[in-house]
């Protein structure tokens, strides 16, 4: 008897992950990982292949060359997910039909963009981000613009000289922004730096701005600065410690902390 599509789809994503965190894997050993059986495993193998997403060698499998940065950005979505989401909705509470807003390219964001797929308002929305784009296809009441530029494949996002000229352009009356990092000293940080620079235009250019950025994101480090935290107010969870809660307080920094039970403080 076949098995539901859906078990399927969740068992491919298993096997997936389990070889991108571990390198090459026998076929018992992701057996093993996914309950499954060996013949089980062996055609999953088979679509992951035709898919493009695996290359099957004697005995066992590995990641495919260039799918491993999708494989990565898959993994950072669902990292921290609950906490994600109470801010996502959170931040999906503030926003004003008829406006323009940004959307950035992080993976906190995303979840905002699913909840506006789900409860469609009028927005004018633009985004750097392809996978943040994507979730607004035939999505009624939606103007939707993605910038052009530099294609950086770790974020699925464009940044660049084009991007940062497009932004020039715009007037956006809410900036939804995610980080790599907030620094001990309350600054944001970026892993990259031309997704760092794009994030101070974004910054320039809007009247309102919102960082959404989960409780493990706070006293971690990241290579680029962006800008000082207080030039925005702050969507983060529950999680958040204490002390970063008087240090916000301290530093002026507008700040909501959605609960993960899911009640807003």
């Amino acid at each position: 008897m076949s098995q539901p599509i859906g078990v399927k789809v969740d068992r491919l994503d298993a096997i997936r992950s389990h070889l991108y965190a571990n390198g090459f894997s026998t076929i018992q050993a992701l057996a093993d990982a996914t309950g499954s059986s060996l013949a089980t495993v062996r055609r999953d193998l088979q679509i992951l292949e035709e898919e493009g997403a695996i290359d099957r060698v004697h005995g066992g499998a590995r990641i495919a060359e260039g799918s491993s940065i999708e494989i990565a950005f898959q993994e950072r979505e669902k990292q921290h997910l609950s906490a994600k989401r109470v801010i996502a909705t959170a931040a999906y509470e503030l926003l004003h039909p008829r406006s323009a807003i940004f959307l950035d390219a992080g993976t906190t964001v995303l979840q905002l963009a699913r909840l506006i797929r789900i409860n469609p308002l009028p927005l004018r929305i633009f985004t750097n981000g392809l996978t943040v784009a994507q979730e607004f296809l035939n999505i009624p009441n939606l103007e939707v613009v993605l910038l052009g530029g530099q294609l950086r494949s770790e974020n699925a996002s464009l940044v660049g000289p084009q991007a940062e000229a497009m932004l020039d352009g715009i007037w956006f009356d809410q900036l939804f922004l995610g980080v790599s990092a907030i620094s001990p000293d309350g600054a944001i940080y970026s892993v990259d730096s031309a997704e760092a620079s794009l994030n101070r235009h974004m910054l320039a250019r809007s009247a309102n701005r919102f960082v959404l950025a989960d409780s493990s994101k706070f006293g971690t480090m990241a290579t680029y600065k962006v800008a000082p935290l207080n030039v925005a107010q702050v969507i983060t969870d529950s999680g958040l410690a204490v002390h970063w809660r008087d240090d916000l307080a301290k530093l002026g920094v507008a700040t909501t902390i959605a609960e993960l039970g899911g009640r807003n403080e």
